[in-house]
């Protein structure tokens, strides 16, 4: 066995063995092993059934699992090796409008990326699979190139093509430890001997947390038990295989929550019930091998009696077997895959529920960013670091039984779902649940979405469309624009980055430069070496030596772990967490001065407090840090406070507010304003895909500074041309649904781009998007269509920033506002 390797991979499942096969196959073949405890696949794949679902709501996970399927098409002529790769298509029924809606919705992120999807109608549905009854659908969607694989062969497979470029395997080899090492990088423990290497990919599946514990990290990832029946042979099956007719093609009834597909001419149902439970909730025993449950047929039945009305066939045939086997899974549902936080060079591929559709996919990715520093698409959907300290043992529990059990549910855009919550919440939570506030929830935190109001019930409405809190969000955002509003934003991310490097390494780590003045603010991005926006940051300078940060809450991990790997490790900078110790609370509105000035002695006039600076002020009798910047395009200020103090603050703001109309708003018409101002978003308009040119983010980038993080990337990005840039739209003869993300983006019937966000602004009555477009169409005037679910808009390019161009409100220029 090897004692020095550039990377060790731990896990022989299709996971392990993808990572492994794509680190050889970028030239490092040579000099990557792969350990696993058992044999090959041993763990959860050999009883996969072998999907390949190309589905998938999110950005990241879909093309991945395009990635893979294109992979996995060409992987046996490659590798000489069968992989049982059956071509089948894969359909997926609608019984409702809300479900096609979700179906349209997928279909412009799947044609973003270039995945094939076609709609059908319930005839064509019948003539595409005889068996099926059609009552009561009102539609369906078709991947043609999508289907099932045996995961043993493919497994071999990628071992085989890894091997044929010098990678090693080392099976029945148990990983007893990992350390690092003195001289930097790891040692892996092993049974047989150690071997000491650079990078170490965990990859195994169902002990993920116990092998997370070897080096302190608690990854959240929790196995959940998935059954599914083979059933004898079916006559009408085996006739159409003695006709020489196709195989069916995979059959999802997404309402009935359960997939269907042939094997031997018999049926695989794969049912996903509500009340399937967790397992290996403390680890599998560390002998466990080939490992299945006892079945539970009860819990199976009314996904049963569901395939049995949709497909009488499926009535006539008996059981063969049920499969009751070990899946992980993450509390969203989708898989970690890339570095862990908090520590170098150790990588993560878990939680992967849909593994086999994952692998290839993952590998190539993780490839990228092991080998060259960084992926080639955007990976924030599959980050690791988009979980926090908050996920628990217990919390995983609630979470992914959660996950496993809305495998099918319809993904609205505005979902929240309920597991394990309220879990964060900052002082004034019930305060604002008295008022009328209906939460959601980032990175743990509640936060009020909207605020029921005119006798609205307190509870939330899904849809793909404007629905019943459309009405909510016009009054809370007519009252920030007329009167003043008051949102809780605790949720920020919050540090101090201070010592007297602190000034240097942030000129070095962020595109703009640091604040000069104590007192000044600034809007920096951290790119990534390629020149994309990896994080968006406001910086406040303290002192000579001390600058206060925020970033989005959703991102805190993500954020703060990016911020402390680049940081000199010569003790010069020092990093202090501040999230939970800091409230937020945001004021905006043209009122906000005078309802600012009953509660402080404070000097509030542009004069004394100008936009993008802060100050030490006393609000009531709280201490608070007054930054006046917000994200609705308003005059406004941030008050950040010691959390303990945020609801004699909220009291005191309120007691002296009553007439000047003062009411709290919610995320939602956060976002509304902040489309009106053409405010960027990390994960949308804001991504590694896109150089922060192409996002149109200029007038924060410093390039006379110096060297700084990503500027070779963004200045070899300009000199090859620009691809994109960012636009802002305006989208005409909407009806009742506006851009919600991933629409494509039309010319002449050709999709030439993409829309990264969307919304209904209210102040300028308008529905607006922002997008990425050619240059050539990136001027105000060009017209483009726009795909909203079934329908294509026309849409105009206009200047950014419809509302208040030349930012007179917030800047309170000509002292309106008092």
């Amino acid at each position: 066995m090897k004692t020095r390797a550039r990377v060790v991979v731990i896990g022989g499942g299709v996971v392990g063995a993808g990572t492994l096969y794509h680190l050889a196959r970028k030239g490092w073949g040579d000099d990557v092993v792969l350990v696993e405890k058992g044999e090959l696949t041993s763990g959860s794949t050999w009883h996969a059934a072998g999907l390949l679902p190309l589905f998938n709501m999110s950005y990241s996970v879909g093309q991945v699992h395009k990635y893979s399927v294109n992979l996995y098409q060409q992987l046996e002529k490659e590798t000489g090796q069968r992989v049982g790769f059956s071509r089948v298509g894969n359909l997926r029924l609608a019984m409702n409008r809300d479900r096609m809606d979700e179906y349209y919705q997928y279909a412009a992120t799947a044609k973003t990326i270039g995945v094939d999807v076609r709609f059908l109608t319930p005839a064509e549905i019948k003539a595409l699979w005889p068996l099926c009854s059609v009552d009561g659908l009102v539609g369906g969607i078709f991947h043609p190139a999508d289907g099932y694989i045996q995961p043993a062969d493919l497994t071999q497979a990628l071992a085989k093509g890894a091997r044929a470029r010098g990678a090693a395997i080392y099976r029945n080899t148990a990983v007893v430890g990992i350390a690092q090492a003195t001289s930097g990088g790891w040692v892996v423990h092993t049974e047989k001997g150690d071997i000491t290497c650079d990078h170490v990919v965990s990859a195994t599946g169902n002990y993920a947390r116990q092998t997370g514990e070897m080096v302190g990290l608690d990854i959240p990832v929790m196995p959940v038990e998935h059954q599914y029946i083979v059933t004898e042979p079916h006559p009408d099956l085996q006739e159409r295989k003695r006709k020489g007719l196709p195989e069916l093609g995979v059959l999802r009834e997404s309402d009935g929550s359960w997939y269907l597909r042939e094997e031997n001419s018999g049926f695989i149902l794969g049912p996903y019930e509500r009340d399937a439970p967790c397992c290996y909730v403390d680890g599998p025993d560390p002998a466990a091998e080939y490992e299945l449950f006892q079945e539970d047929i009860d819990r199976l039945l009314p996904h049963i009696e569901a395939a049995m009305a949709r497909v009488p066939a499926f009535a006539e045939v008996g059981i063969r077997q049920v499969y009751n086997g070990a899946i992980a899974y993450t509390p969203d549902g989708n898989p970690i895959i890339g570095p862990a936080w908090g520590i170098d060079n150790f990588w993560l591929s878990e939680g992967h529920s849909f593994g086999i559709t994952a692998a290839g996919g993952a590998g190539w990715q993780l490839a990228e960013w092991i080998v060259d520093g960084e992926p080639t698409i955007d990976m924030l959907g599959v980050e690791p670091r988009r979980f926090g300290e908050y996920a628990t043992r217990d919390y995983l529990v609630e979470k992914t039984e959660e996950a496993y059990a809305h495998v099918f549910v319809i993904h609205y855009p505005d979902e929240e779902r309920p597991a394990a919550r309220p879990l964060r919440t900052a002082p004034c939570y019930e305060r604002m649940k008295a008022r009328g506030a209906v939460f959601g929830q980032k990175f743990g935190w509640e936060r009020p979405n909207f605020f029921a109001t005119g006798g609205m019930p307190q509870e939330d409405d899904w849809s793909f469309r404007r629905s019943r809190w459309f009405e909510a969000v016009r009054g809370e955002v007519d009252n920030v624009t007329h009167n003043v509003g008051l949102l809780d934003m605790t949720a920020f991310a919050k540090c101090r980055v201070s010592g007297p490097g602190a000034e240097d390494f942030l000129n070095g780590f962020v595109a703009n430069s640091a604040p000069k003045q104590v007192g000044r603010l600034c809007l920096a991005h951290a790119l990534n070496r390629n020149g994309g926006v990896h994080s968006e940051f406001t910086i406040l300078r303290e002192s000579s030596d001390s600058f206060y940060l925020v970033s989005a809450g959703a991102f805190q991990r993500l954020d703060h772990d990016y911020l402390r790997k680049y940081m000199p490790r010569n003790g010069s900078v020092q990093f202090t967490p501040l999230t939970s110790a800091t409230g937020v609370l945001v004021v905006a509105g043209p009122k906000a001065r005078e309802l600012l000035s009953r509660v402080t002695r404070a000097d509030l006039s542009s004069q004394a407090f100008g936009w993008l600076t802060a100050r030490d002020i006393v609000v009531g009798s709280a201490p608070v840090n007054a930054m006046r910047v917000n994200f609705v395009g308003e005059l406004g200020w941030e008050l950040h406070h010691p959390i303990e103090y945020q609801n004699h603050i909220f009291d005191a703001l309120f007691e002296a507010g009553e007439d000047l109309g003062l009411a709290p708003f919610g995320i939602r018409a956060m976002d509304s304003m902040r489309m009106e101002k053409s405010y960027r978003l990390v994960g949308t308009e804001l991504s590694i895909e896109y150089s922060a040119f192409e996002s149109a983010l200029d007038r924060f980038i410093n390039l006379a500074k110096g060297d700084f993080l990503g500027r070779d990337g963004l200045l070899a990005s300009r000199q090859a041309e620009l691809k994109n840039l960012l636009v802002a739209l305006e989208v005409h003869d909407v009806e009742d649904a506006d851009a919600l993300g991933n629409n494509a983006l039309l010319k002449d019937g050709e999709t030439v781009g993409r829309a990264t966000s969307g919304n209904y602004g209210f102040r300028t009555g308008k529905s607006l998007a922002l997008g990425m477009l050619p240059p050539d169409l990136a001027v105000p005037g060009a017209e483009v269509g726009i795909e909203i679910l079934d329908r294509t808009f026309p849409a105009t390019v206009i200047p950014d920033s419809p509302f208040d161009p030349a930012n007179e409100r917030l800047r309170d220029v000509n002292g309106a506002n008092g």
